[in-house]
């Protein structure tokens, strides 16, 4: 149980800005297997951007609640997948082969692919978000979250890592893991969905994991597998796709 703890809280440390006690180490072996908690990770962010979300709107109005709920998770990840779909924009934006696309990505530099993505994204973010009712708005944030980490974990399951450098933060992270880690990461992406009260949700899952397979294979066309920065992307691009699904969903059906 203790080691267990240690895995989950490895989970928490490298994923988030959240303190964990002095005892939790990088141990890169944790690290590897803290992967099946990275859509649980999903469902801290999700609570703490909603709890911030329903405060800020009592104080506020809809509008500045969310932009000061999006605000909050991107603090407790240390904007750590909107820099990874930054340096993806920047390195797919700016290279043409494998090598180019990779030193591009490598760069701690943000580029006007990287910037002109962001203001998008999280335009988009705001803009859809806005779209839901104050009811509604828990909701998505919470599924999203949990959802759009699991489809960006099955990636560890479906491809391969590809930079050859080990001192890349995500190396540790990009090991094959076992299926039964990858069952219980499924577990923790789907579950929040039944916080829809409709059977229908379930089919949200079905866009999220076509933009996970549509970006599999451009990675995998363009640099042959994955890095880290592809994580991060498929993260912030699953959570949007959640969020428009979602729209589309309580609007027709």
């Amino acid at each position: 149980m203790k080691k267990e703890v240690q895995i989950f809280l490895t989970a928490v440390m490298f994923y988030t800005r959240i303190p964990v006690p002095s005892w939790v180490n990088h141990d890169a072996d944790y690290l590897n297997k803290a992967t099946k908690y990275f859509p649980l990770i999903g469902w801290i962010v999700g609570i703490i951007a909603v709890l911030v979300y329903v405060g800020a709107n009592y104080l506020f109005n809809p509008s500045i609640a969310i932009i000061i709920s999006m605000a909050a998770s991107v603090l407790l990840t240390g904007a750590f997948h909107e820099d990874g779909f930054a340096d993806v924009c920047d390195g797919f934006g700016g290279g043409w082969t494998k090598e180019k696309i990779l030193m591009i990505m490598k760069d701690s530099r943000v580029g006007a692919y990287g910037v002109i993505g962001t203001i998008f994204i999280l335009s988009l973010k705001f803009y859809v978000l806005a779209s839901f009712t104050p009811i509604q708005i828990p909701i998505v944030l919470i599924a999203a979250h949990a959802l759009s980490r699991w489809a960006a974990s099955t990636f560890i399951l479906t491809h391969e890592y590809v930079r050859e450098n080990e001192d890349s933060k995500a190396k540790p992270v990009a090991k094959k893991f076992l299926f039964t880690h990858f069952l219980i990461a499924s577990l923790f992406g789907i579950l929040p969905i039944i916080l829809f009260k409709n059977a229908m949700a379930f089919l949200l899952i079905i866009p999220v994991y076509l933009m996970k397979v549509y970006l599999a294979n451009y990675f995998k066309k363009w640099i042959g597998g994955y890095t880290g920065d592809c994580l991060g992307a498929t993260q912030q691009l699953c959570e949007i796709v959640f969020y428009l699904s979602a729209f589309v969903l309580w609007k027709f059906i």
